[in-house]
């Protein structure tokens, strides 16, 4: 089965640009500033916390920063402003899943679920609010919002993750069609399982990682330089008729229907 990662990383260029991402201190949201910083962007950092130094991407400025709040969030675009002059594209990645949401609905704490629609659905809304603003004065610009395979299918116990997802998805449909003729594109990405520790923690919590593996036809989980080229390509000049979209990055896992025998672990 020919389901191997890559070999080396893919860029696409994107010297000279200003880009932030949220949630960028690991996970999926570190690959993405890794591979824009390579691509000759200037990049910059949002998170709630700063990284380890040995986890430190070079040539990346980390912002502390709670995207909860629309006022962490006005401070960090304005930043990013003052140092670079412009802001040419925005990651939306920031994004939580505690243990504690995996229960089914009438079990589901009202913290837990405030929690997570705080910085996974709000947080988006703030910093494309006032990232928007800047793109439409430069007349140019993209947003990207990190969705999920989980926006667009379900499981059971796991009533308010996918269905906020599922939003992050309309968000970037609704923005792409509001600013389609304004110079801005907004898209959604689409992650299958993707090893980073949101998805160890899950695992953690679930068990299964194999069981996991095997349900994407690829045969495998995906590395989070996977999705970070796949976003690099989507705000690149060579996607420039790609808006008001979402591109699954799942191994194959949307087109696998739940009705289907999962594939053996050895396959």
């Amino acid at each position: 089965m020919n389901s191997q990662r890559p070999a080396g990383s893919v860029t696409y260029c994107n010297s000279g640009r200003v880009v932030l991402v949220s949630g960028g201190a690991g996970g999926i949201g570190r690959a993405i500033c890794a591979a824009f910083a390579r691509s000759g962007a200037a990049v910059v950092s949002c998170d709630v916390s700063q990284p380890d130094p040995e986890q430190r991407v070079p040539d990346v400025t980390y912002l502390q920063g709670n995207v909860a709040c629309e006022s962490d969030c006005a401070s960090v675009v304005e930043q990013t402003i003052v140092r670079h002059g412009a802001l040419d594209v925005l990651v939306n990645n920031a994004a939580i899943q505690p243990p504690s949401s995996y229960q089914p609905l009438d079990l589901l704490a009202a913290e837990s679920w405030q929690r997570m629609l705080d910085v996974n659905l709000s947080g988006y809304t703030f910093l494309a609010k006032h990232a928007v603003r800047q793109m439409l004065e430069q007349v140019s610009g993209v947003i990207v919002n990190i969705s999920s395979a989980q926006g667009h299918r379900t499981a059971r116990q796991v009533p308010a993750y996918g269905p906020i997802k599922a939003a992050n998805l309309m968000q970037a449909r609704q923005w792409g069609v509001e600013y389609a003729r304004r110079g801005v594109r907004v898209v959604s990405v689409s992650p299958g399982a993707i090893n980073t520790p949101l998805v160890r923690a899950s695992l953690d919590v679930q068990g299964g990682g194999e069981q996991l593996a095997s349900r994407h036809p690829l045969g495998r989980i995906g590395d989070p330089q996977e999705v970070a080229a796949a976003v690099l390509w989507l705000c690149s000049a060579a996607a420039s008729f790609v808006t008001a979209t979402d591109l699954a990055v799942d191994g194959g896992l949307g087109a696998f229907g739940a009705f289907a025998d999962p594939y053996p672990p050895s396959s």
